[in-house]
């Protein structure tokens, strides 16, 4: 694992040049080159959770739906490797989603001057949310016609997997340790308004 600091040096030449833990101080946060693939793992399998509880739900609608939503997904996934991960930093490297590799093996390396450089609102990841919100109103049908412990607590996680979750990931490992995050993330600086 290659941590960088925020200067952009590598500060893993040695084994004792580095501390191998995920620990970032507030003064001074680490970056990672490479993100190790047991946070892949986790961030891959919170996505592809959501994916799953919400085909099924909407299985439970109407198969056509599911199939609808599933191919929604997979439109939404090439989009951002198509116009976000071509241009990061993290293009033929291994992101906290794994994406960057993905990207380089699929699409042809962008400008990352057009990454940094993009304005995004909340209109534009709006289809993101829908991801999970599509099967969260499929489920309110479903209960609607008939009550279902089953859909209710498919509702439950797909709130809990949707935003907590996302939250965490994103909060916890992802943008903690990205790269891009100091060149300049259009999504940070959305959610930074936000808070403010």
């Amino acid at each position: 694992m290659n941590w960088v600091d925020t200067t952009g040096m590598s500060t893993a030449s040695t084994p004792e040049a580095h501390d191998d833990s995920l620990q970032a101080t507030a003064a001074e946060p680490k970056r990672l080159e490479n993100y190790p693939m047991r946070l892949v793992a986790v961030s891959n399998l919170q996505s592809l959770s959501i994916y799953i509880i919400g085909a099924i739900v909407l299985w439970l609608l109407a198969p056509l739906v599911s199939v609808c939503y599933v191919l929604y997904c997979v439109i939404l996934e090439i989009r951002l490797l198509r116009r976000s991960c071509v241009n990061c930093y993290y293009y033929g490297k291994t992101c906290c989603f794994g994406k960057g590799r993905l990207c380089s093996s699929l699409f042809k390396k962008g400008e990352p001057g057009r990454f940094t450089e993009r304005q995004i609102t909340w209109y534009d990841i709006l289809p993101d949310f829908m991801v999970t919100i599509i099967p969260i109103v499929g489920g309110i049908i479903l209960l609607i016609d008939e009550f279902s412990w089953i859909v209710i607590l498919s509702i439950l996680a797909l709130l809990g997997l949707g935003f907590a979750g996302s939250a965490v990931v994103r909060g916890s490992f992802a943008c903690k340790y990205c790269m891009q995050k100091d060149l300049g993330c259009p999504a940070q600086r959305l959610f930074e308004k936000k808070a403010s």
